[in-house]
């Protein structure tokens, strides 16, 4: 549940847990502007940066947030991406969230963005988009000190708040402080309201040198600090980050589709020049060219990995979504019944009925009459999830202003080269994609390879991925004469998937239609698929049509009947006029996660990859282009390190 909070008479919140209130008597925007956000040298400091890291040790309402957010806004001289990381051990509700920002007017719109992200925060790491993403609100969930010891992060400024040494000394400790330090590179800013002797005394101890300045009142001094310790600070870099962060530039991104799209949607975003190559000659002609399909966070009894990072993926999807798409016409965030046709359980008994609620519950009985599924059928429902049209989306992430298209551009290899220059020594090596007679199609000196079922060929096949096609049955309604089949108001999934209706065209008032699927045919790479493939794929979706959704199944029975009997009569008057199929070919890795990640950052560098999406790309491949552009920038992670590991590329070495 949230944590609770009692209000004081001038309207300061106040929490029982540390008997304490959350900002000075005085109003804590003055605090957070003058204390903090000036005590850091911002906004002067990030001018003209390509980003701008901070870490606060204490989120609390979000007062430290919003200002800085304000502050960048208003700054012309701004970095490209400011990156605000916070941790909070027992975060507010939504509703005293926006309360406690009710009296600061100014900062309104910026509240009110917030509030409507603040949903689900299990414990974990959790990202919050704004300004289209240039903003990037990293929340850890749980304690400091165990949070920032198992993150890898480096920022350039630190906010040192919290309730009291105190009252709460377990957030002021030396070991504490040890992990803020571990974040740390020579020179980072420090800035905080107390001067407590012990306070400064393991600051001094963990590398920085400590001041003190005025005070804000009521406070006659602040302290700051600058980390520059004596000895050289060791490094602690991981997989998981890139081994040299990279500046942006000039960048190849191969593969128009969703995984492609996405990488090239947060590199430019992040100022790089991304030229997409693709062998089509629009965007979104491979396994993205999906009619509609099924976005919906996966549960487990023991939240495995992918549990944990469908919620991620989910929440990307989800954020970039409301920028770029049309609600109701290219997507819709309507929820999705998981009917566990295995009787498995799928959410724990001890499922966290608090922010986990938001995501994810057993399915309600009103849900269930109206899939026509028994009371006692087991089964979820994912509150953030929907159906989203996956061309469309491509397409929007593709049209970000810094991407250049480049279509009928078949990459058959892969070559690194130095440039000659007129006089002096050669430039930087680059990468160049050559086409099958050797033709130079684009070079850069960074290359990503997300090209799904042609990656492994790029990749000179050295992890073993497998190609996995997919078969969908659809069909359409004819607007408005017939009736809307089949029958149920929002998609389901489980062993196959159903839409039942999206949009054809561009209004949501025009022909609908509806799609079911699909195979997973593994090791088969043919197409187009042969009559008989598509006879056999029509009976397997039919198959699990009839596990998934027994009650809806028979309104579609003539058309799976006359696909897979030919001889049959035709489909009766009003339902849809055919059975149509489409097929596309997708791949995996062996432990079925994503690969993101360098690809050999000793032997090929500037080569990285984001592959192996399988049948969730929908879910996983909006956060899979934002891991890649972290780890490449050096960025703070969207997701705990530990799940970054778990889709890097080194765990295939």
């Amino acid at each position: 549940m949230s944590e609770p909070v009692d209000w004081l008479p001038d309207g300061t919140p106040y929490s029982p847990r540390f008997g304490d209130r959350y900002h000075s008597e005085n109003g804590g925007l003055d605090q957070a502007r003058r204390v903090f956000l000036h005590g850091c040298g911002l906004p002067a400091a990030w001018a003209g940066q390509p980003q701008w890291r901070i870490l606060e040790t204490g989120f609390g309402f979000g007062l430290n947030f919003l200002v800085t957010w304000a502050a960048w806004r208003a700054d012309p001289e701004r970095p490209t991406l400011l990156h605000f990381v916070s941790t909070e051990a027992w975060p507010v509700s939504a509703a005293d969230l926006l309360r406690a920002t009710a009296f600061h007017p100014e900062l309104a719109p910026l509240a009110e963005a917030l509030h409507q992200q603040w949903w689900g925060l299990m414990p974990g790491v959790h990202r919050l988009r704004f300004d289209e993403g240039r903003v990037l609100l990293t929340l850890y969930v749980g304690d400091t000190q165990a949070m920032l010891r198992q993150q890898n992060l480096m920022v350039d400024s630190i906010y040192l708040d919290g309730f009291s040494p105190q009252r709460n000394p377990e957030s002021w400790d030396l070991h504490t402080l040890k992990a803020v330090a571990r974040c740390c590179r020579r020179g980072t800013q420090l800035a905080t309201w107390t001067i407590a002797r012990a306070v400064r005394d393991a600051l001094a101890q963990c590398g920085f040198e400590v001041t003190r300045v005025p005070g804000v009142p009521p406070k006659r001094d602040n302290l700051h600090a600058t980390y520059n310790p004596r000895w050289e600070p060791r490094t602690t870099r991981q997989p998981a980050v890139a081994p040299e962060p990279a500046l942006p530039g000039p960048c190849i991104v191969i593969g128009g589709g969703i995984a492609g799209a996405a990488t090239a949607a947060s590199l430019a975003r992040r100022g790089w020049h991304v030229t997409v190559l693709d062998q089509a000659p629009e965007p979104a002609a491979g396994a993205s060219a999906l009619p509609a399909g099924v976005f919906a966070p996966h549960v487990s009894p023991d939240d495995s990995v992918l549990s944990r990072l469908s919620r991620s993926g989910i929440r990307t999807t989800l954020e970039q979504a409301h920028w770029l798409l049309s609600e109701g016409v290219d997507w819709a965030h309507c929820g999705v019944l998981e009917h566990r046709t295995d009787g498995t359980p799928g959410l724990s008994p001890d499922w966290d009925q608090g922010p986990g609620a938001a995501w994810s519950e057993p399915a309600p009985p009103a849900s269930l009459a109206a899939a026509q599924l028994p009371p006692d059928a087991t089964a979820c429902w994912h509150h953030q999830a929907g159906w989203v049209r996956p061309a469309r989306l491509a397409r929007a992430l593709l049209g970000q202003p810094g991407i250049q298209w480049q279509g009928n551009c078949a990459v058959a290899q892969l070559r690194r080269v130095e440039t000659p220059t007129a006089d002096g020594p050669p430039a930087a090596p680059v990468w160049q994609a050559l086409d099958a007679q050797g033709q130079v199609l684009a070079e850069a000196p960074t290359v990503v390879i997300a090209a799904g079922a042609g990656s492994p060929g790029l990749l000179q096949h050295r992890w073993p991925l497998q190609p996995v096609r997919g078969q969908v049955s659809w069909g359409e309604h004819a607007a408005p004469a017939a009736p809307l089949l089949p029958f149920i108001p929002f998609p389901a999934n489980g062993n196959g998937n159903l839409v039942p209706r999206f949009p054809l065209g561009d209004s949501p008032q025009g022909d609908q239609g509806w799609v079911m699927g699909s195979t997973f045919e593994r090791d088969v790479q043919a197409l187009p698929a042969s009559d008989a493939d598509i006879q056999a794929a029509h009976a397997t979706n039919w198959a699990k049509l009839q596990g998934l959704l027994p009650g809806i199944a028979p309104l579609l029975e003539p058309l799976f009947v006359g696909a897979l009997q030919p001889s049959a009569s035709s489909p009766p008057a009003g339902a849809p006029p055919a059975l149509h199929t489409w097929a596309a070919v997708r791949c995996t890795a062996p432990d079925r996660l994503p690969i993101v990640g360098p690809v050999d950052p000793a032997h090929l560098p500037g080569l990285w990859v984001s592959t192996a999406m399988g049948a969730r790309g929908l879910t996983l491949a909006l956060l899979c282009g934002e891991l890649l552009a972290a780890r490449l920038q050096g960025e703070p992670l969207p997701i705990d390190a530990r799940l970054a590991k778990a889709l890097g590329t080194e765990r295939l070495a």
